[in-house]
């Protein structure tokens, strides 16, 4: 069994696509591993904020098979072929981290540059899995965490009523 991590976003009907995206991730991977979430302002774009999280899993699957699965269940959760990467979405699954691959095939990168570039990636990745080891700066995601700028940091910890009720 590997274990995976999956980064979960969304801006766009947060309250019913992350839910339905947790349930979804539960009936492919068994029990999951689920941060808090984060409410963070859009990057790169003007739009409404997100939510963000990051699930862990355990899988046999290979690394493609299991984004292959994600992209399923955003596409199933109304997210279109062709949205772009800095954009308003319905539901966003980004298989960050699995086992200590490293992968850059121009279809799959693993681990995903936006560990450390992102506050609404690695903030809920140091709170599930804070001394896993980075697999190539072999940092664990606490260490990570304590060096991240946080200057200007727009991001909070929020339980909507969903996430109360799990």
């Amino acid at each position: 069994m590997t274990v995976g991590y999956i980064s979960i976003g969304s801006n766009i009907d947060q309250n019913k696509h992350i839910p339905a995206g947790l349930q979804a991730l539960k009936q492919c991977f068994g029990k999951l591993s689920v941060s808090s979430i984060y409410e963070s302002a859009a990057v790169g774009f003007e739009g409404d904020h997100f939510y963000n999280l990051i699930v862990g899993f355990n899988s046999d699957l290979k690394a493609k098979q299991v984004a292959k699965k994600l992209r399923q269940i955003e596409l199933d959760n109304g997210r279109t072929v062709d949205s772009q990467k800095f954009s308003a979405r319905t539901l966003d699954l980004d298989l960050i981290l699995y086992g200590n691959l490293v992968i850059n095939d121009g279809q799959l990168h693993i681990p995903r540059d936006e560990i450390e570039r992102y506050a609404f990636v690695l903030e809920p990745l140091a709170e599930i899995a804070p001394t896993l080891k980075h697999p190539i700066s072999h940092l664990s995601y606490e260490e990570l965490w304590e060096k991240f700028n946080k200057t200007g940091l727009q991001q909070h910890c929020i339980t909507p009523d969903w996430a109360s009720a799990e």
